[in-house]
C-alpha cells in the first residue's frame, strides 16, 4: 500500500500540472498530449504482450501504425472537426490489417482470425478509446479553460472513485462483485467508489467548474464510476485469460499502465461526447 501511495504521490502532481499549465501558458497543451501519447503507446504494448502469452499472433507493427494514424486524427480533434476522416482512418486500418494478415499467415491460416482480431482490438481498445482524452485536451479551447476544467473534473472524479472503492472495499468489503473475474472487488467497494465519485464531482462544481451544475456533474460522475468498474473488470478478464496478475510492472504498486488506463479508456468517449452536447 505504501508503494501504491508513493507512486501516486509522484505521478499525480505531474499529470495535474500538465492539465493546469495550459490555463496560463497555452503552448504547454502539448505536455499533456505527449504524456497521453506515451501512456497509450505503453498500454498498447502491454496489450499485445498479453496476447503474445496466449500465442494469438497479433501483428504489433500494423497495430502501431494504425494507432499512430488515430493519434494524429485525435490531435486534430477529428471526432468533431472531421468525423468522416476518422471513420476513413479506421476503415483503412482494418483493410490494411486484413491484407497484411492474409500474406502473413500463408504458412498456417489456422490462427489468422485470432491474429486479425487481437491486432484490431488492441488499437480500438487503447488508441481509439484513449484518443478521446487527447481530443478533449485540444478540442474545447475555443472557450478558454474549458478543456482544463473538463480534464481536471475527469481525473479527480475517476481517481477519487478508484480511491473510494479501494478503501471502502478494504474496510467494509464482504460481498464479492464478480469473483470469477476479479476476486478482490466487492459490492461495498463499488458503492464506496460511486459515492466518492459523486462527492468529488460536487467538489469540482463548487471549487472550479460552476459551468457544470450539480444536477449534471453528479449524475455524470455516477455513470463514469459505474462504467469505470466495467472497464476494470474487462481488463481483469483479459489478464485472467492470459494467466497474468498485472499487465506490466512499470508502476510500482499499480502494475502496468494498462492497469491504470482500464477505467479511463471506457470513460474517455463519455466525457468527450457529453461535453460536445452540453457546452
Amino acid at each position: 500500500m505504501k508503494t501504491r501511495l508513493l507512486t501516486a504521490a509522484i505521478a499525480l502532481p505531474i499529470l495535474i500540472a500538465s492539465i493546469i499549465l495550459p490555463w496560463y501558458v497555452p503552448e504547454t497543451v502539448w505536455i499533456f498530449v505527449g504524456i497521453a501519447l506515451t501512456a497509450l503507446a505503453a498500454g498498447l504494448f502491454e496489450f499485445y504482450s498479453l496476447t503474445k502469452k496466449l500465442e494469438l499472433k497479433a501483428d504489433a507493427a500494423i497495430g502501431y501504425l494504425g494507432a499512430v494514424a488515430l493519434f494524429v486524427a485525435f490531435v486534430f480533434d477529428a471526432p468533431s472537426k472531421a468525423p468522416d476522416l476518422l471513420l476513413a482512418t479506421i476503415a483503412l486500418f482494418i483493410v490494411a490489417a486484413l491484407i497484411s494478415q492474409t500474406f502473413r499467415f500463408q504458412v498456417d491460416f489456422t490462427k489468422m482470425l485470432t491474429g486479425i482480431g487481437v491486432t484490431i482490438l488492441g488499437v480500438m481498445y487503447v488508441a481509439f478509446l484513449g484518443g478521446f482524452l487527447i481530443a478533449t485536451r485540444v478540442g474545447f479551447e475555443n472557450v478558454h479553460g474549458l478543456s482544463t476544467d473538463l480534464l481536471l473534473y475527469f481525473f479527480i472524479v475517476m481517481f477519487g472513485s478508484d480511491s473510494g472503492a479501494y478503501f471502502a472495499g478494504r474496510a467494509f468489503g464482504k460481498h464479492k462483485l464478480a469473483p470469477k473475474i476479479s476476486p478482490g472487488k466487492t459490492v461495498e467497494g463499488l458503492i464506496g467508489g460511486i459515492l466518492a465519485a459523486a462527492g468529488f464531482a460536487a467538489l469540482c462544481t463548487l471549487v472550479f467548474f460552476q459551468e457544470l451544475p450539480y444536477q449534471f456533474s453528479i449524475p455524470l460522475a455516477v455513470v463514469m464510476a459505474a462504467v469505470g468498474v466495467l472497464g476494470d473488470l474487462a481488463e481483469s478478464a483479459m489478464k485472467r485469460g492470459s494467466n497474468t496478475k498485472d499487465a506490466a510492472s512499470i508502476l510500482p504498486g499499480h502494475g502496468g499502465l494498462l492497469d491504470r488506463l482500464d477505467s479511463l479508456l471506457f470513460n474517455a468517449p463519455i466525457l468527450y461526447y457529453f461535453a460536445r452536447f452540453f457546452f
